[in-house]
């Protein structure tokens, strides 16, 4: 029981851990300055281009005149459908950020494991075939993320039913978000070991539930608008902690003992 609850706990002290890591080795800004250029850029044309003219066309849509209980349901779903569409514009942010920053995340992981571990990192130079190739490996991975996501979102939505089954379509939501969030930070370690997409998440659900509760976090943090700017390639380099450090932890147990 203390174990799981220590998992669990450790999940959430991650993000804190990557950032003292980043404050103390001066060398990991290289892998992450570009990343959060690249970060604003497509931030500034989903949140101006699609999110803010959203919700302005949802504002001018609740009619002046409406006062009471009928203005303060037309707010709360107003309120509403703006949260759902800034999770929506961070899921989309979050997509072009780990595509557009393959490349960097990539020798961020290598440098991380070299720190870890105590194994020099391997000098290599980013050349613009490795970057090609680099991202359209994360291409592919995305394509694989978003029909994992369709195949669970979808038949939830025959839970939007009163009471319990508006509940239970929560519960998925936040379940799939952050095994999404897990597929997306851990993929550091995992795709320079060339894992399929099913042995990745095998490893997310091997580290349950570190990678539960670090899911959630990374989900709630990605969701919220300029946050997620910086909080991606924080879980990056947290993700990367994590799998670097709990994964060997649990390759060990399952490890098969010498006779």
């Amino acid at each position: 029981m203390r174990c799981c609850v220590n998992d669990l706990l450790a999940g959430l002290r991650y993000p804190l851990r990557a950032l003292t890591l980043i404050n103390r080795t001066p060398r990991l800004w290289q892998y992450i300055v570009v990343p959060i250029i690249a970060n604003v850029f497509v931030g500034a044309l989903l949140y101006f281009g699609l999110l803010f003219p959203l919700l302005g066309a949802l504002d001018a849509r609740i009619p002046d005149e409406s006062s009471g209980l009928a203005a303060a349901l037309l707010y709360t779903v107003w309120a509403l459908l703006g949260v759902t569409l800034a999770i929506g514009v961070g899921f989309l942010l979050v997509r072009f950020g780990v595509v557009l920053g393959a490349p960097w995340y990539g020798q961020l992981s290598e440098e991380l494991e070299a720190l870890l571990v105590g194994r020099p990192a391997a000098p290599k130079r980013l050349t613009l075939g490795g970057v090609l190739g680099d991202i359209g490996r994360a291409l592919q991975f995305e394509i694989k993320k978003l029909l994992l996501a369709l195949m669970i979102w979808t038949p939830s939505l025959l839970l939007l039913l009163p009471a319990l089954g508006g509940l239970v379509y929560t519960v998925v939501g936040f379940a799939l978000g952050a095994t999404i969030s897990c597929l997306d930070f851990f993929d550091g370690p995992l795709e320079r070991r060339r894992l399929q997409f099913r042995e990745k998440l095998s490893v997310v659900r091997r580290l349950l539930p570190g990678s539960a509760s670090f899911g959630l976090v990374a989900f709630a943090l990605v969701s919220i608008p300029l946050v997620n700017l910086l909080a991606i390639p924080l879980f990056v380099t947290a993700g990367n902690i994590l799998v670097i450090e709990q994964g060997l932890r649990v390759a060990r147990a399952e490890a098969p003992r010498p006779a």
